[in-house]
């Protein structure tokens, strides 16, 4: 299982390089991430394996993680049309995505409201 966390950091220079050492030192793996910023602010999710140590990293280092949540990872093929029948297959299976990104490689990460729903459909 794979997991997403959404961390709350400043939006100031150094914040995301705390973060990163955090996990670093922790000897945690950053398998995937992204990040923006919303009123003042950065909204970073993080993918990792392992989400009890993570957090404990993060929030020892005194950041904020508002929420831990499994996700689906998918190895999805790098051509044109891939995402969409995806993103098609949960929609029609009546699951909703909440949040994606693309992980390290050609994987992308699924939050979604009924996990076992859309594995069974991807």
């Amino acid at each position: 299982m794979k997991y997403d966390l959404t961390v709350i950091l400043e939006d100031k220079p150094g914040t995301l390089a705390d973060m990163a050492e955090a996990l670093g030192k922790a000897g945690i793996n950053i398998e995937g991430m992204c990040g923006f910023p919303c009123e003042g602010k950065g909204i970073i999710h993080v993918l990792v394996e392992d989400a009890s140590p993570a957090r404990k990293a993060l929030e020892e280092a005194g950041m904020d993680v508002k929420n831990v949540r499994q996700v689906l990872v998918w190895d999805i093929p790098d051509k044109p049309g891939e995402l969409g029948r995806a993103c098609r297959r949960v929609a029609d299976a009546g699951v909703n995505i909440d949040l994606l990104y693309v992980a390290a490689g050609t994987r992308v990460v699924f939050g979604v409201d009924d996990i076992d729903k859309a594995k069974s459909v991807l």
